[in-house]
């Protein structure tokens, strides 16, 4: 169950950040306090049903990071540094394309600066990112079973003569 809802999470983080980076029409600050008010019932509800250790609410960090990059102040060098310091799970590319389609949507927005986004883009030069924009929604997590050694040991068993296991020789 806890592998199931880390890929769903997984699916979940991979599909939203996708759009956020698609459309400049949901790039704002009031998208940025939503996805964070859902992302926040989401956790809740892993908490709610226990799936804590998961992995499920890790998945989710990319997003929440976005989230947070549109929320946050972005005019000094000061704010540049606290966005370089807190989008960690995000690649330089995903930060400056979110930076470049913000959109305010009211007169106490301004727009995110050529200067700014530049200062951005210095100040994260030193990171090894992969070359990738979007996240690939069909990745899938390896499944992994639990082992269960059995009590029962081998030479216990009785292999009826009807499976026709014959080959099978007890050592």
């Amino acid at each position: 169950i806890q592998q199931v809802f880390k890929q769903l999470f997984y699916m979940i983080n991979a599909v939203t950040l996708n759009n956020l980076l698609l459309r400049k029409d949901v790039c704002s600050w009031s998208t940025g306090m939503q996805l964070r008010f859902n992302i926040s019932q989401l956790e809740e509800w892993l908490r709610g049903k226990n799936l804590q250790q998961s992995g499920a609410a890790q998945t989710l960090e990319p997003l929440i990071q976005a989230a947070q990059l549109l929320q946050l102040k972005k005019k000094t060098s000061e704010d540049a540094e606290a966005i370089c310091s807190l989008c960690t799970a995000l690649t330089t590319q995903q930060i400056v394309k979110i930076l470049n389609l913000y959109t305010p949507v009211n007169e106490f927005e301004e727009r995110v600066t050529v200067a700014f986004i530049r200062n951005i883009q210095k100040q994260l030069q030193e990171r090894n990112d992969p070359p990738q924009l979007l996240l690939d929604f069909k990745h899938i997590f390896p499944v992994l079973f639990p082992f269960n050694p059995s009590s029962i040991t081998m030479d216990s068993i009785h292999l009826p003569a009807s499976l026709n296991l014959d080959f099978l020789i007890k050592v």
